[in-house]
C-alpha cells in the first residue's frame, strides 16, 4: 500500500486586518507586515519525516522475500557448520551389524531347512515276512521277521520309491507317513538292476506332499547334501555331509549284484536308511540311497555311502527323464 505523504496537522496562524482606522491605516498593518516577514519559510528539502519531506518509495515485495530467502539459507549453513559430521558407514560397519544381528536370531542351518522341505514326503517302510505279523507292533519292539527301510513319495496319489531290497520277499508291505498315517502297500513296479522299487500305498493322509526331483546333471563333488530316513527303525533322521564321488561303482557282499553310476556321499546312512532320499541343501532329491561300504562283518556306516541318481529312480515309476 502507498504510504501517505505526512503532513503536519497545525492549522496555518493567519494574521486577521483589524479595521483601518483614519489616523492609523499604515500603522495598522506594519504589524500584519512584520508578521509576515517573520514567518518561516516553508522547507522543501529537508529530512526523511520532517515536515514538507519527499515521499520515500515503496519496498517490493520480491525484495523482502529474497532477503527472506538469503536468510534462511545463512542460517541452514551455519548449522550445518556446527553441526556435528557424521561418520562414513564402512562395509566393516554393515559386517559388524550383520554378526551381532545373527548372534542374536541364528539362521536355520542349510541342513535344518532342507530336512523341513522333505520331511512331508519321507516314509517308513517295512516289509513283514510273517503272515502272521500284522504289523502295528512298532519295528523297535519286533525288528526280527522284518525287513525295515525308507521310502519317499514322488506322487501325491501315493506312489513311492524305495530300495528292492526292503522289500523283497515281503508277505506284506506297510508304510507310515511323516504325519502318523498307516497304510498297506503294494509294488507295482521293480528295477532290479538300479535295486529300485516302486509303491503304491492303499490309503492317503490329508495334503500328502510328493517331494522336488533334481537332476544330477550339474551335481559335483563338495556339494552338500543331507540323507533322510529311519536308521534301525528310528527316525525320520537327518544326517549332514557332501557328495564325495560321482560314477561310482559297487557289488554287493553276497557278490549277486553290481550297481553302477552311483552318487558317493558321507552323510551318515545305516541299516533303515536303504530307500530314503538324498537331498541337496534346497530340499530337491538327487537319489535314492541303497547301499554302505563296509568291509567289516557289522555293515554300519564308515563314511561311505551310495545312491542310485533320481534319474534312473524316474525311469523306473515310469516318469519322463530331465
Amino acid at each position: 500500500m502507498r504510504k501517505s505523504p505526512l503532513y503536519s496537522r497545525s492549522p496555518s496562524k493567519a494574521v486577521i486586518p483589524t479595521p483601518a482606522s483614519p489616523t492609523g491605516n499604515a500603522a495598522a498593518q506594519r504589524p500584519a507586515a512584520s508578521a509576515t516577514a517573520s514567518a518561516p519559510a516553508p522547507l522543501s528539502a529537508a529530512g526523511p519525516g520532517h515536515v514538507g519531506a519527499t515521499p520515500k518509495a515503496p519496498v517490493p515485495i520480491a525484495v523482502w522475500t529474497l532477503a527472506g530467502a538469503l536468510l534462511l539459507a545463512a542460517l541452514v549453513l551455519l548449522a550445518l557448520r556446527w553441526a556435528p559430521h557424521q561418520r562414513v558407514i564402512t562395509q566393516g560397519d554393515i559386517d559388524a551389524a550383520v554378526r551381532e544381528s545373527l548372534e542374536k536370531e541364528p539362521l536355520p542351518s542349510q541342513a535344518a531347512k532342507a530336512f523341513e522341505a522333505i520331511l512331508p514326503s519321507v516314509v517308513r517302510v517295512t516289509g513283514l515276512m510273517d503272515d502272521k505279523d500284522d504289523g502295528k507292533e512298532s519295528p523297535e519292539q519286533r525288528a526280527l521277521g522284518r525287513s525295515l527301510g525308507t521310502g519317499v513319495v514322488i506322487i501325491d496319489n501315493g506312489t513311492i520309491l524305495t530300495n528292492l531290497h526292503v522289500v523283497w520277499g515281503a508277505k506284506k508291505v506297510r508304510v507310515r507317513f511323516a504325519n502318523g498315517h498307516e497304510s498297506d502297500a503294494t509294488m507295482i513296479s521293480a528295477q532290479p538292476e538300479n535295486d529300485l522299487a516302486v509303491l503304491k500305498a492303499s490309503s492317503l493322509p490329508d495334503d500328502l506332499e510328493a517331494a522336488t526331483m533334481r537332476s544330477t546333471a550339474d551335481l559335483r563333488p563338495g556339494d552338500h547334501v543331507i540323507a533322510v530316513g529311519h536308521p534301525f527303525g528310528i527316525g525320520p533322521s537327518v544326517s549332514y555331509g557332501v557328495v564325495s564321488g560321482l560314477k561310482r561303482e559297487f557289488r554287493s557282499p553276497e557278490g549277486e549284484r553290481t550297481l553302477t553310476n552311483l552318487i558317493q556321499f558321507d552323510a551318515a546312512a545305516n541299516p533303515g536308511n536303504s530307500g530314503g532320499p538324498l537331498v541337496t541343501t534346497d530340499g530337491q532329491v538327487v537319489g535314492i540311497v541303497t547301499a554302505i561300504l563296509n568291509p567289516s562283518e557289522q555293515r554300519t556306516f564308515i563314511g561311505i555311502g551310495f545312491a542310485v541318481p533320481i534319474e534312473n529312480a524316474a525311469t523306473a515309476a515310469g516318469m519322463p527323464p530331465f
